[in-house]
């Protein structure tokens, strides 16, 4: 089957797209108003893009009626954010803070959750989360209705029983974060691992 996501199934891209590259993480993104309003929202249209100088994107959206949403609006605003990860202790909050809500509502609020303060932005990060990145925005990319929001890490938080001190490596072991796999309501777990050894 040849699709032609440009042209004639342009309709269709969103949900070949999202239900084909999966599994894909998910930056549960939390922002502050100028006036120092807390927001939370998931995207799964998210990863890691570099390492020197570390960078992650992600890709706000707009709202139905073309506004731009809460997280890309506080961005433009503040020009930074925190991306905190999900494990499956936090999947069902998480899953709460995607609800579209008025702007200025604290998501976290209603997801029963709590926050921390980052050590060099604005907005907390997400306590409950089992890893925070403090970024600060280096640009944001506006291709077509695409908004690909690029953030240059500027401070890690790893939960302690994740983190070995001495190796200064993760525990990938104990760290059972969730994917987010096909449209609408899809995710998966990622502990069914397998190791391949790159050949030399």
């Amino acid at each position: 089957m040849e699709l032609d996501l440009v042209g004639k199934h342009a309709d269709r891209a969103y949900a070949v797209l999202a239900s084909l590259i999966t599994p894909r993480p998910i930056a549960w993104v939390t922002t502050m108003s100028p006036e120092g309003k807390v927001n939370a929202a998931p995207f799964s249209f998210f990863n890691v893009l570099g390492d020197e100088p570390p960078i992650v994107g992600f890709c706000p959206g707009d709202r139905d009626e073309g506004t731009p949403k809460d997280t890309a609006r506080n961005v433009r605003l503040t020009h930074e954010f925190v991306v905190n990860l999900v494990d499956e202790g936090v999947a069902e909050a998480m899953n709460k803070t995607s609800a579209t809500v008025p702007y200025g509502t604290d998501e976290l609020a209603l997801a029963g959750l709590t926050t921390a303060p980052s050590s060099v932005v604005k907005a907390p990060r997400i306590a409950e989360a089992p890893a925070s990145f403090e970024c600060e925005e280096w640009g944001t990319l506006q291709i077509g209705a695409n908004r690909l929001i690029i953030g240059l890490v500027k401070r890690a938080h790893i939960r302690d029983s994740l983190f070995d001190p001495e190796t200064m490596r993760v525990r990938t072991e104990d760290f059972q974060v969730i994917g987010r796999m096909a449209s609408p309501h899809w995710y998966c777990h990622t502990r069914d691992r397998f190791e391949m050894v790159r050949p030399k």
